[in-house]
């Protein structure tokens, strides 16, 4: 298999498997990773998810050239891929947090999965960068599109016309990642942000990402006003009063998702 799948302690991990082609998507990999968010969006057990690759050379290379089978840019571009690359760099459907565990390069399609996730965590000797016009193709599935609203506009038009990596330490610099950690240090870094994430109540965390995935292409204004479906199940659950009532007795919330 491709990409291993996990869940546990309401933590969902997803791990590209392709050690040999430095974890580089071919199109039994995309399928199979349309099948997870899937399955994932599906699962109210999930309260977070860690996206990341096998080994510590690559996070994910990107679309396996190999492959394409003579596929034209043109081609693939009409191609149907839901969600961008990978399933996850353009998806506005999934509304729990997904961590991205960058354990090494992330180029191309690789680096859109990691624009599309919510939060990055990278080792030292991770490195970020869309390569495509190298190769006389185009940064499609989310990287044009994403970039460039994600870090100052001279630096995303910098990476994406020269095609050049940039480093880890770089990355923190441009405020693209949350943390840098050393590679033995990188599950610890992660599992922090992961318990961050689940000391909050499940369903005001869904709220806050349907409601940032969803209206920011709207005014501030706007977007307040929006009544979306998770913002309102949160207003309506259980668990707002769980919260209220464990701060005041000073204990741990017994959270519910309800």
């Amino acid at each position: 298999m491709s990409v291993h799948f996990t869940v546990e302690d309401h933590v969902a991990r997803v791990t590209l498997d392709r050690p040999e082609a430095m974890n580089a998507v071919d199109r039994a990999t995309e399928a199979e990773l349309q099948r997870i968010w899937a399955a994932i969006e599906a699962d109210r057990r999930v309260r977070a998810v860690v996206l990341t690759g096998t080994g510590n050379r690559a996070f994910c290379a990107g679309a396996d050239v190999k492959d394409g089978d003579g596929v034209s840019g043109l081609e693939y571009w009409a191609a149907p891929r839901p969600g961008g690359f990978g399933g996850i760099a353009l998806r506005t459907t999934l509304d729990v947090p997904v961590i991205a565990r960058v354990n090494g390069h992330a180029l191309g399609g690789g680096f859109e999965m990691v624009l599309g996730c919510d939060l990055i965590v990278a080792a030292e000797n991770a490195t970020f960068g869309l390569p495509e016009p190298r190769l006389g193709r185009l940064p499609l599935d989310g990287g044009m599109a994403l970039l460039q609203r994600q870090i100052p506009f001279r630096h995303a038009m910098g990476m994406m016309l020269t095609g050049r990596r940039i480093t880890a330490e770089e990355a923190l610099r441009l405020d693209l990642v949350n943390e840098v950690a050393p590679q033995d240090g990188l599950d610890a870094a992660v599992s922090r942000w992961l318990e961050g994430i689940l000391a909050c109540a499940p369903l005001s965390i869904r709220a806050i990402k349907q409601c940032v995935r969803r209206t920011a292409h709207l005014t501030a204004q706007e977007a307040q006003a929006a009544r979306l479906p998770a913002l309102i199940e949160a207003l309506q659950s259980k668990d707002q009063d769980e919260g209220v009532r464990a701060f005041v007795a000073k204990r741990k919330p017994d959270w519910r998702g309800e």
